[in-house]
């Protein structure tokens, strides 16, 4: 099950983690004290991409 972000993704963060902390819908499916899947394989494998940062220009 994919979800579509509400709000773009900042700069250095995980797509799917910025996705499940800012939008009640990804965990609405779980009951009380039930753990998210994607959210345990994130915790044991990490994450499989960031949005990349600009390159700093001031030097």
């Amino acid at each position: 099950m994919v979800i579509v972000p509400v709000k773009d993704t900042p700069p250095g963060e995980c797509p799917q983690c910025w996705q499940h902390a800012h939008d009640r819908r990804a965990h609405r499916h779980l009951g009380p004290r039930q753990d998210c899947p994607q959210c345990v394989d994130h915790l044991r494998n990490g994450h499989p991409y960031l949005v990349p940062k600009k390159r700093s220009s001031w030097w």
